[in-house]
């Protein structure tokens, strides 16, 4: 891996989680420890950050990492992920997709189950539906949430949006975080992205988190939902080793392993 895609990757853990230590910033680059620290020297003498004992962290408050950034991070642990929770689901049940990696890769997997009412905020998932619609023959009811469009993360945020999630109850709501922990439950790191998620999950019978391993034992700024109250997560088999899988346990989560 090249210095200039490291110092991306740093960057999208530092913004993602606001504090990374170098073990992590190692294990999840594949380099060494020596070569962690290095870079980030490298990148706190460039001002995009601030060592700490054992790591890093952000300066200032940032976005979370770009969607396309996001999208190359453990796409085979997510795909794992979306077909365990794809069997957590039946035919004809409500379910609501909040924006997000692992959802959309879930929304591929859809068009194994008939008559879905899927309601989202995203549009490429709401995009990807209808794709599969169309070639597969799928009977899904897919509904796109109004509200006002977010670009980057190519989903609708904000009062309007708010205000239609509470028109429907869902069975599901499959909800994809920036952390999950025992302490702060799931979490993300944009205020707008928390609100649709906390609307989701307080209209859904049963609420299932898609977190893989690089999220288990994380926290971001905001909580949307205490660890109490999610009712199953699904995560990928790297997560077992992990002290916030342990602690998760412990704590009485039931959790599916990919």
């Amino acid at each position: 891996m090249l210095k200039e895609e490291r110092f991306v990757r740093i960057r999208s853990l530092l913004t993602t989680f606001t504090r990374v230590s170098t073990e992590r910033v190692a294990r999840d680059l594949g380099v060494s420890r020596e070569t962690a620290r290095r870079d980030l020297l490298d990148l706190e003498t460039l001002g995009v950050l601030r060592r700490v004992h054992g790591g890093a962290v952000v300066i200032g408050p940032e976005p979370e990492a770009p969607l396309s950034v996001r999208q190359r991070s453990n796409p085979s642990e997510k795909r794992r992920i979306a077909k365990a929770a794809l069997k957590l689901l039946m035919p004809n049940q409500t379910l609501f997709l909040d924006s997000g990696t692992t959802t959309s890769i879930l929304a591929e997997e859809l068009s194994t189950l008939s008559g879905l009412t899927v309601v989202t905020n995203s549009l490429s998932i709401a995009l990807k539906l209808s794709k599969t619609n169309t070639m597969l023959a799928s009977d899904h009811n897919i509904i796109l949430l109004g509200g006002r469009v977010h670009a980057e993360t190519q989903a609708v945020y904000g009062d309007i949006t708010i205000g239609e999630i509470h028109r429907y109850k869902a069975d599901v709501a499959m909800l994809s975080p920036v952390g999950l922990d025992v302490k702060h439950g799931a979490t993300s790191f944009e205020h707008h992205e928390c609100e649709v998620a906390r609307a989701m999950s307080t209209q859904a019978m049963r609420v299932v988190i898609l977190a893989d391993h690089s999220k288990i034992g994380q926290s971001s700024r905001v909580s949307y939902i205490a660890r109490a109250d999610i009712d199953t997560v699904v995560t990928d088999s790297r997560a077992r080793d992990l002290p916030g899988f342990t602690a998760l346990k412990l704590a009485g989560s039931q959790i599916v392993v990919a």
